[in-house]
C-alpha cells in the first residue's frame, strides 16, 4: 500500500530545550483508519502538527507522499497541504455568519475552483455526511454533532489524500460522538485515509489501528506484527 505519511526517528524540541517528541517512527498507509492516543502532554498534538506539515521536526524526517517536508519550499508545502490534507479540529472553527454550504465551500477557496462550482461541490459533500437538509443553516442553528459534520465536510471537499482529525469527538456528547465516529468509519470504507488524535481510550478502541503515545514516544502500535 502507498505510504501516505512516514515519520523516521522524529524529534521535536521547543524553545527552552523542552522536548515534545523523541525518536518517533511510524507509517500511515493508504486506506488506514488510525488512532493516535495518549494523555494530555504526551506529544500527540505535536505529532499531528508535524504530520500535517504545520510544523517541522527538530530532528528526523517527515515524509508526505514520499516528499521530505523539510526539503520543500514553504509556498510549495502550503499547496501540498491544501490539496493533500484535510483537517478536522475539536473546536470546529466554522464561520459564525456563514451557512453550512459556504463554510464548506471556503475549503476550496485556494484550489482555483469557480465560486458557483465551490458551492455545488460543498452541497454534494454535505449530503455525503448527512447534512443535505442543512445547507443554509448557520452554526448557531446546528447541534454540536452537526457542526462537526460540517467541519468534516470542509476537510473532505478538496478530495484530500488524508484527513487528520484532532479530538473530533472532544466537544460532543456521547450520542453525537458516536455518530461522528460512525461517519469516519463509513468515509474510511469509501476510501478516505483518516488519522484521529484522541486522549479517549474508548474512542481509540473503536478504530482498527491504535498508536499509543506517552512522554513524547510511541509506546505501542496495534499494527506491529499484524502484517
Amino acid at each position: 500500500m502507498t505510504e501516505m505519511i512516514t515519520a523516521e526517528r522524529v524529534g521535536k524540541v521547543y524553545r527552552g530545550g523542552v522536548p515534545a517528541l523523541t525518536d518517533v517512527s511510524l507509517t500511515v498507509r493508504a486506506g488506514e483508519l488510525v488512532a493516535i492516543v495518549g494523555p494530555s502532554g504526551s506529544g500527540k498534538s505535536t505529532l499531528l502538527h508535524l504530520m500535517g506539515t504545520l510544523d517541522k521536526p527538530t530532528s528526523g524526517v517527515i515524509r508526505l507522499l514520499g516528499h521530505d517536508v523539510a526539503a520543500v519550499r514553504d509556498r510549495t508545502l502550503a499547496a501540498m497541504r491544501a490539496h493533500w490534507i484535510g483537517f478536522v479540529f475539536q473546536q470546529f472553527f466554522l464561520g459564525a455568519t456563514l451557512s453550512a454550504v459556504d463554510n464548506v465551500a471556503a475549503g476550496l477557496m485556494y484550489a482555483g475552483v469557480p465560486h458557483r462550482r465551490r458551492r455545488e461541490r460543498a452541497a454534494e459533500v454535505l449530503d455525503r455526511v448527512g447534512l443535505g437538509h442543512r445547507l443554509d443553516h448557520r452554526p448557531a442553528r446546528m447541534s454540536g454533532g452537526e457542526r462537526q459534520r460540517v467541519a468534516i465536510a470542509r476537510a473532505l471537499v478538496a478530495g484530500p489524500a488524508i484527513v487528520l482529525a484532532d479530538e473530533p469527538t472532544g466537544n460532543l456528547d456521547t450520542a453525537s460522538g458516536a455518530v461522528v465516529l460512525d461517519l469516519l468509519h463509513r468515509l474510511n470504507r469509501e476510501g478516505t485515509t483518516i488519522v484521529v488524535i484522541t486522549h479517549d481510550t474508548e474512542v481509540a478502541e473503536r478504530l482498527p489501528r491504535r498508536i499509543r503515545v506517552r512522554d513524547g514516544a510511541v509506546v505501542g502500535d496495534s499494527a506491529v506484527g499484524a502484517r
